[in-house]
């Protein structure tokens, strides 16, 4: 059972790989995602990136436990985002169970980008948190994906 998911779409003046690229891309995309809080590390290998971060979770109070989180590229489709198993994320794994993804489809010359984050949280924890995410978090993503707009549709004008 899902507690908290938010769902938004944007039509965006790109192709689906060149958004999915920038998405792959954790440094950049990081430029208007501000739950991505700072890197140790970033790895990417072909269609698989990984990255340990600080998360920042609109509502919550920091700072918050690093997290490593993988993504997964499904070339032209999609992106899947989760956290790694055990023993990464000892205190994540224990706290939530976390998902999000990018699905881009071609719509004429454009590309419709649905952006979705879904959390099940803990019961220890879920009391404080959902309500704060239910609040919080639809707003956040909307200002993401006006970003991510934003930013692909500039670097195309740069192009």
């Amino acid at each position: 059972m899902i507690v908290v998911e938010v769902r938004t779409q944007k039509v965006m003046a790109c192709t689906p790989d060149e958004f999915l690229e920038f998405a792959m891309d954790i440094g950049r995309y990081a430029d208007v995602d501000d739950k991505l809080g700072p890197f140790d590390w970033v790895r990417r290998d072909g269609d698989h990136v990984r990255f340990k971060f600080r998360p920042t979770m609109p509502g919550l109070p920091g700072p918050a436990p690093k997290m490593v989180a993988q993504g997964v590229l499904t070339p032209g489709e999609r992106i899947d985002v989760s956290l790694l198993a055990l023993p990464q994320n000892k205190v994540w794994n224990r706290l939530m169970t976390f998902r999000a993804s990018f699905a881009c489809e071609r719509v004429g010359e454009n590309t419709l980008v649905t952006r979705t984050m879904a959390v099940q949280l803990n019961p220890a924890v879920r009391w404080l948190v959902e309500p704060i995410l239910r609040r919080t978090l639809p707003a956040n993503i909307e200002i993401e994906i006006e970003r991510a707009k934003a930013y692909v549709e500039d670097l195309g004008e740069r192009t």
